[in-house]
Formats: structure tokens, sequence, C-alpha cells
């Protein structure tokens, strides 16, 4: 049997929630079993923590961590590496606006799910939207943007007086120059922002901590999707220790994944239980470049993972 307590961390609370969670309603309107409140601890030294029970696709999650690192609230990056994670409220800005001309595409994220015309309708649109942004500077720049999400937060907080404080560059440098310090604190939640958000941060805050040569970052996830969202999270989050930590010449620590309201969508469950019978395999190592450098100065070819074995991927409808 293959230990990897990383893993293990993840597969029990997937079990903790199954057994022990209850029904709730919620904003897709498809309903969760819930918990309130739960705590993992990931061990950096013992190996990356991505999932082998099922294929996590490690180019996304390093997509939009480069991205959010960069302070870039704009598609294209994404686009061009392949990354469709964001695309939905871009195109929905697009679809809603004076300009588009298109067929109607009111509700597409309900409606592509149960009409299969419209779902290759709406395809055809989004393709077509995608290479837009892609080619033509002045519609990316309009219609790409997609405001006050993670990367604007974490590098450009707007002030009340109008300015703007780049937390993630000063908890670095308090790191570095100050590492005792308690308030090495990167925040999303920007209670002035959130109700004009299409999405409000689900990772809201982050907070890192210097012991013994070693870095270690704990996570308050507000609203944690198991199946889907939160095996990305933890990948994103021990990649962001790994980076600061080089950065700042210290070794990686633990990364502790604090939930909130963590939940298994309805139609997740029978997808949960197929990865809890499925076979474990030893955990990957990240592997970075010998020079330490700047977090948003990396590229995507500097960040590999090395004897990742996983099994297959299991598809599940994203709660819209």
């Amino acid at each position: 049997m293959v230990i990897n307590e990383n893993e293990q961390q993840y597969l029990d609370l997937a079990r903790y929630v199954l057994e022990n969670g209850h029904y709730k309603d919620d904003r897709t309107g498809t309903g969760t079993r819930s918990v309130f409140g739960y705590q993992m601890r990931f061990d950096l030294s013992k190996g990356f923590p991505i999932l082998t029970t099922k294929k996590v696709a490690f180019g996304l999650v390093k997509s939009e961590l480069l991205w959010f690192l960069r302070g870039d609230t704009n598609i294209r990056f994404l686009l061009q590496h392949h990354n469709h994670i964001w695309d939905e409220w871009a195109f929905k800005k697009w679809v809603e606006s004076d300009e588009y001309k298109g067929p109607d595409m009111t509700d597409f994220g309900h409606r592509r799910l149960t009409d299969p015309a419209f779902k290759e309708q709406y395809v055809k649109e989004h393709k077509l939207f995608c290479q837009r942004i892609l080619d033509n500077d002045e519609f990316a720049k309009k219609y790409g943007d997609l405001g006050l999400v993670y990367g604007s937060q974490w590098r450009h907080w707007k002030t009340s007086k109008g300015e703007s404080i780049d937390q993630l560059h000063n908890v670095i440098e308090t790191i570095k120059h100050n590492p005792d310090s308690r308030r090495m604190i990167v925040s999303a939640w920007n209670p002035e922002d959130v109700p004009s958000m299409a999405l409000p941060p689900c990772h809201t805050l982050f907070q890192f901590y210097v012991n013994d040569g070693k870095l270690s970052c704990q996570l308050y996830q507000r609203s944690a999707d198991i199946f889907l969202g939160v095996p990305f999270n933890i990948v994103s989050y021990a990649l962001l220790t790994h980076l600061v930590a080089k950065e700042c010449g210290l070794e990686a620590g633990d990364f502790v994944h604090t939930l909130g309201d963590a939940h298994i969508y309805s139609n997740h469950i029978q997808q949960i239980k197929e990865q809890l019978m499925r076979p474990v395999h030893p955990a990957p190592h990240l592997i970075l470049p010998d020079e330490a450098k700047p977090v948003d100065q990396y590229q995507m070819d500097d960040i590999k993972l090395d004897d990742y074995q996983h099994e297959g991927p299991i598809k599940a409808p994203v709660a819209v």
C-alpha cells in the first residue's frame, strides 16, 4: 500500500463530508452536502500535494497562479496558455453588451447544460469570442478584463484615498526582513468591492509564518467545492508557498488549508465515491530553477513536476 500522507488529508476530508455533511441549498440551485469548518495540513517536504487518485491539470493551475502573481486581470494571458477557467465572466460581459449582434446567449450557464442545440451555438460563439480576445488588442482591453479579481486585490488593492497597495510585495519584503511578524497577510476580500463582483473571492485570505528556516502558509477559504475546486486550490497555494519560499531563501514548510463551508455538490457524489475507491500513487516532487527569482517573473516552463503518476480524470458538471 502506497503511503501518501498529503493525499490522505484530502481523502479524509471527502469521506468526512460524505458521512457527516448535512443538506444545504446553494446559490446554484444544485444542492450540497456540507460541513462548516475543516482544516488540512500538508507537509511540503513529503512531496507535492497534487492528487494522484485523479488527474489534476497542473498546467491550468500554473497559468492561473502566474496570472494572479503578475497582478493581471485580463483573460488574454490565460487564453494564450489554453486556460479557459475564467472565460465565462468575460464572455457574459460581451454577450450582454450593445455591441454583441449574435444569437441570444441569455442565461447561457444554465441553458448549455440542458439544451444540446443551444450548447452547440454557445461553443461556436464562445470560440469566436476567445479568438477575438487573442487577436484584437482593443477588444481584449474592453471585454477581456475581469476587474477586481485576485490579481487586482493581491497586487493593486485600491484604498479610500485612491492609492494602490501591493500586498504581496509588502508581505515578501516582511518575510525577508522581519520574519517573526504576525502581519504577513494578503486579503482578497474587500467588503467595498464584494457587491459589484460577479463571484466574490472563495479563497479569501492567506498568511505566512517563518520558523526554523521554513516558510509555511495558511489559507482561509470561505467556500470550498471539494470535488472540483479544492484539488486546484491545494496545488495553487502549495505552489505559491514554494515560490515565495524560494525568493526569500527559505525551504517550504507546511501548507495549512482552512475551510469555511466545505461542500460536495449533489451531482458530484458518485464521482467522489468513485475517486475514493481508486489506488493512491506516491506524491511527485516540484522542480524549480536553481536560481531564485521574483515570484512574478516565473515562466510556465520554469515550473515542473517530477514523476507525477496518477489515475485518469473524472468528469463532473460545474455548478454555475
